[in-house]
């Protein structure tokens, strides 16, 4: 399954992301761990203290990676309201979810402050973010002067996320892709709301 380059811990890593997002934590049994990785039996107490260890480590990893895929959006050319309109509506596996808003609907990852930190850090620092783009937005008189970054950008993230859970709930992306054009629409600059 996985790159003859890819080391022991990579893959242990790897395996350890791919089935938290399936499976969740309690789901994510060592020996599924070790069967996904290819790992011998060993392996991952050689290289991580636990599974709680090596769940951490995967959920650093995920978590970075939703940053940088994130930036990569948000940090693109183009108006505040167009960086917005980039991130709400860039490739997603929307039936799949977010593999990091999904750690928030598992209890043992949010019950545990080590396994949770990650997740809130990222969700975080994804609100400040997005608060950034709003309020340059607005000194460049994109968005309304009376709109609040941080509430805009909250509701950019539940938009997202909520939108996460109504697609999988009907089995289809047409609630996800309804959400983002909805909010859309309150955000765009007024010149933008007559079309």
């Amino acid at each position: 399954m996985y790159s003859g380059f890819m080391s022991t811990p990579e893959r242990l890593i790897e395996s350890t992301r791919e089935l938290l997002w399936e499976r969740g934590y309690v789901g994510t049994s060592p020996k599924a761990i070790l069967e996904r990785s290819g790992a011998g039996q060993g392996s991952m107490y050689h290289h991580f203290k636990g599974k709680p260890d090596l769940a951490l480590a995967a959920i650093r990893r995920t978590a970075q990676e939703m940053r940088a895929t994130a930036e990569g959006v948000l940090s693109g050319p183009g108006t505040p309201y167009e960086r917005v309109e980039a991130y709400l509506r860039r490739e997603r596996d929307v039936l799949r979810g977010c593999p990091v808003g999904r750690l928030t609907m598992d209890p043992d990852v949010i019950a545990d402050d080590a396994l949770r930190a990650p997740v809130d850090e990222t969700l975080d620092w994804l609100r400040a973010r997005l608060a950034q783009i709003v309020e340059e937005g607005k000194e460049r008189g994109e968005f309304a002067p009376s709109l609040d970054g941080g509430e805009i950008a909250a509701a950019v993230v539940a938009t997202v996320q909520g939108g996460y859970v109504l697609a999988r709930a009907s089995g289809s992306p047409t609630a996800f892709d309804a959400a983002v054009r909805g909010l859309l629409a309150l955000l765009a600059p007024p010149e933008d709301r007559t079309r």
